[in-house]
């Protein structure tokens, strides 16, 4: 049996160490005091602090030996493959796909078809309320808003750092036309939409000359400039108590969700009476948006419209160039991106019954851009399986109170999300640096559609 001195060589094990010491250090740093010192109020309302030594102590060990662990073994063993592969003409984007791989997206549709109904099975009605609501409703909202940006950032190219003030537009503009004027969600829904592609347009005009870093600042300032908007005006939005009561969606028009109706869907049925039959519903009706929002976004790309959103991403002067009407592709691309955007927030004032500006802060158009950006840009597919990732992850993190066991009583898992969604957006970019999907194939292609490598896309299209 070959020895570890053997398969790595001692120059590689002395740096894996020299690396393992140095990232333990840096971690040591890093997280020593908001880590390994924690203040909280005692008995007498005074500031206190006390150390968690074994926690910091698992986040050192955790940097250093994944450091180690990298350069000694996973490094080598890529570079050793990777040099193989050349050695053999093995080209790194194979036409050949396996049957898994061709039909992945089919098998995953589906389970998400099945998926309320296997809980249901499995966990009862009770325990399926958490899964079909905090993990399905949840990842699928944040799917179709980041499937919806990626229109403006994947297709378009234009760095849009406020894209929750558009989910804001859809859910205040359902709950408040509700709220004042009766009307139902199957008629609220496309008019949120309307009303935040709307406001996408009115950001689009004046941003037509920016790019890049400039363009990000101004959306980001208009995306704090609906959120105070939400907090100040009163007299309409209630401020930051928010606006509660929002009807409920009906199963289209037919029947009610509402206990107290006389047409309510469970007594319609002779169901037992529980809400997870609503959540149901509302997992089926976020379904349905996610795959018009994939569907539009397919069409969309293989369309002249489509093909010169990809144009203005690689290069905009290119695109003036070739006779393309830049101002009205930017518009184009603020408006349908908007627009799903106030459909997810139309979707999500109804699910919640109440909205209020600190649902709509700036941590989520970051959390919606870093799902396009560790998907691949312009992936669909890569998008999805990031938000699930990500999101999920996040719910599962509640459901880690094993942990308390180890770091003690008071260990909040979930407190630790962003810093673990940050870790994992590193891990990702450091190994992935185009994405959990690395390659696309062109709309427009001669003869023969082919993929393209991630080692040709520029740096983050995936």
């Amino acid at each position: 049996m070959a020895t570890v001195s053997e398969t790595v060589p001692n120059n590689v094990m002395a740096k894996a160490i020299k690396e393992g010491i140095f990232a333990g250090v840096i971690a040591f740093l890093m997280f020593l005091l908001f880590v390994g010192i924690e203040t909280y109020q005692d008995i007498n309302n005074q500031l206190v602090w006390r150390t968690r030594w074994g926690l910091l102590a698992v986040f050192v060990a955790v940097a250093a030996v994944g450091r180690f662990m990298t350069v000694a073994f996973i490094k080598p063993h890529l570079d050793r493959r990777k040099l193989a592969k050349a050695k053999a003409g093995i080209l790194e984007i194979s036409d050949e796909k396996s049957f898994f791989h061709r039909h992945f997206l089919k098998f995953a549709l589906v389970f998400l078809l099945i998926y309320p109904f296997l809980s249901l099975l499995i966990v009862g009605k009770q325990g399926s309320l958490k899964y079909v609501d905090n993990f399905g409703i949840q990842i699928l909202i944040y799917v179709m808003l980041a499937w919806g940006l990626n229109i403006v950032v994947g297709l378009a190219g234009l760095l849009d750092l406020g894209y929750v003030a558009f989910y804001a537009v859809g859910a205040y503009s359902y709950a408040l036309l509700s709220s004042y004027f009766g009307f139902s969600f199957w008629l609220l829904l496309p008019m949120s939409g309307i009303l935040a592609a709307l406001w996408g347009v009115i950001l689009g005009f004046p941003v037509l000359r920016l790019r890049g870093d400039y363009l990000a600042i101004v959306t980001l300032a208009f995306g704090e400039i609906i959120r105070l908007v939400l907090i100040n005006w009163t007299d309409v939005t209630k401020g930051t108590f928010g606006i509660s009561g929002i009807a409920k969606a009906s199963f289209f028009g037919i029947w009610s969700f509402d206990t107290g109706s006389p047409n309510n869907f469970v007594k319609a049925w002779g169901l037992s009476a529980s809400s997870v039959y609503y959540k149901i519903f509302l997992f089926y009706i976020i379904l349905a948006l996610c795959m018009l929002t994939a569907y539009v976004t397919i069409r969309l790309r293989r369309m002249p419209i489509g093909r010169a959103w990809e144009a203005l991403r690689e290069d905009e002067i290119a695109c003036r160039s070739l006779g393309i009407n830049t101002v009205t592709t930017k518009l184009t691309a603020f408006a349908t991106g908007a627009m799903f955007g106030g459909f997810a927030g139309s979707f999500f004032a109804t699910r919640q019954g109440f909205v209020s500006p600190e649902s709509f802060v700036f941590l989520e158009s970051a959390v919606i851009l870093a799902i396009v950006v560790l998907g691949g840009m312009g992936s669909l597919t890569g998008i999805a399986i990031a938000a699930v990732i990500m999101v999920g992850g996040t719910e599962i993190l509640r459901e880690m109170s094993f942990l308390k066991i180890i770091f003690g009583p008071d260990f909040t898992p979930e407190l630790y999300r962003m810093l673990l969604f940050g870790l994992a957006m590193i891990i990702v970019m450091l190994f992935k640096p185009r994405g959990f999907v690395g390659s696309r194939e062109p709309t427009a292609f001669l003869k023969e559609r082919k993929a393209i490598s991630g080692s040709f896309t520029k740096e983050g299209h995936g």
